[in-house]
């Protein structure tokens, strides 16, 4: 691959710098980190030496990246002791099955409802033919 130029803005300066073919994105998203940097530091304290605000637009960068990277491992920690968690309740035993208890109507009293059931339906035919 062969090498070519691409111009960036930091701060309000152009600069010229070289890349590999087919990296120009990622450089060019780069340096527009570091230019919202540069752009903090221009807006609070106005102009600076070139190698200043470089340097500082740098540090503020890489203060933000530790404290990304400080975040991304207490993510970490917090996923693995997640983990270790269904782990052990996958590998808990099944809870015992619960116990419930279903009334049953005993037999006799099924019986002498549907006597019940079948006299009144009696009734209520001989109540038919007399009043019809």
């Amino acid at each position: 691959m062969s090498n070519i130029e691409v111009e960036i803005n930091i701060g309000g300066r152009t600069f010229e710098v070289a890349c590999q073919e087919g990296e120009q994105q990622f450089l060019t998203s780069a340096a527009s980190l570091l230019d919202a940097e540069a752009q903090v530091l221009v807006n609070q304290i106005g102009r600076l030496p070139e190698t200043r605000l470089l340097l500082m637009s740098g540090l503020m960068l890489a203060d933000k990246t530790a404290g990304l990277e400080e975040q991304l491992r207490e993510a970490q920690t917090q996923m693995a002791a997640l983990q270790a968690e269904i782990e052990a309740l996958k590998n808990q035993p099944a809870p015992e099955p619960e116990r419930i208890e279903v009334p049953v109507i005993p037999n006799d009293a099924v019986d002498a409802l549907a006597e019940m059931a079948a006299r009144a339906e009696s009734l209520a035919e001989s109540l038919d033919e007399k009043l019809g």
